[in-house]
């Protein structure tokens, strides 16, 4: 759904120019709306005022799949305060993109949390780039309700912008078609979820068990984690894993 935010410019920059204006009370702090589709975090639309850079950075590399801070927001529905020390799971280590954040003196902020009727997690968040802003906290703070019904009214303004979404569109967007790994992938990361080796997953399935491995490597990758542990503890984590029965459908 947000690829017409994709393709259409005019769209993003009403958008963000409607951000821009609701802004100006609190001082134009620098800010990021992020809205992420749940059942396909690979789907995200970013409408934000941090640098440029930084932004196309956090898309080529899927951050929003292990950013911490949406991570967080996944399993909250209050604002929240955060800094590079934020985690959310103890055996996963989110050490990439704080590395690569604190460049853009992007290490603390504030974030507000919606998770709105269409399945979206949306997200308002804002830095606090130092101890000169601490006047920003306290503001954010202290206006959270207020912010808070900012950020629904944003989320309703960007589904105004594309129309909303019919049920026939949600339809077409299942699951399966937009799934971010393959069949195959999907499959072993499944089977692997269940507690199978892959020497087991491979009789399974019916190949070696150099191509199961391929597979995970492959799963592996697009999650951005370490090993395959971590890759099913993530897919578990964001419930991107189809049963495999559902997937072959």
């Amino acid at each position: 759904m947000f690829s017409a935010f994709e393709q259409n410019h005019t769209i993003t920059e009403t958008l963000k120019d409607y951000i821009d204006r609701k802004l100006c009370p609190l001082g134009s702090p620098d800010y990021a709306y992020t809205v992420v589709r749940k059942k396909n975090p690979a789907e995200v639309l970013i409408i934000s005022s941090y640098p440029d850079e930084w932004v196309n950075l956090y898309r080529a590399n899927n951050f929003q799949l292990t950013d911490p801070v949406i991570l967080t927001a996944f399993k909250r529905t209050s604002p929240f305060a955060w800094d590079e020390n934020i985690t959310l799971m103890s055996e996963l280590k989110f050490t990439k993109i704080f590395s690569l954040s604190r460049q853009y003196n992007i290490l603390n902020g504030y974030t507000f949390v919606l998770h709105d009727q269409m399945g979206n997690l949306a997200l308002l968040s804002f830095i606090i780039a130092d101890n000169s802003q601490q006047e920003l906290e306290e503001r954010l703070t202290s206006e959270r309700g207020n912010l808070q019904m900012l950020l629904i009214d944003i989320n309703e303004q960007m589904y105004r912008l594309v129309g909303g979404i019919s049920a026939r569109g949600r339809q077409i967007t299942a699951r399966k078609e937009n799934n971010i790994f393959t069949l195959r992938e999907n499959e072993v990361l499944y089977w692997a979820s269940m507690g199978k080796t892959y020497a087991e997953i491979a009789t399974i399935i019916g190949v070696s068990v150099s191509t199961i491995k391929f597979h995970m490597g492959n799963v592996v990758a697009k999650l951005g984690v370490s090993n395959a542990r971590q890759a099913i503890r993530l897919g578990v984590e964001l419930e991107l894993i189809i049963p495999a029965a559902s997937a072959a459908r």
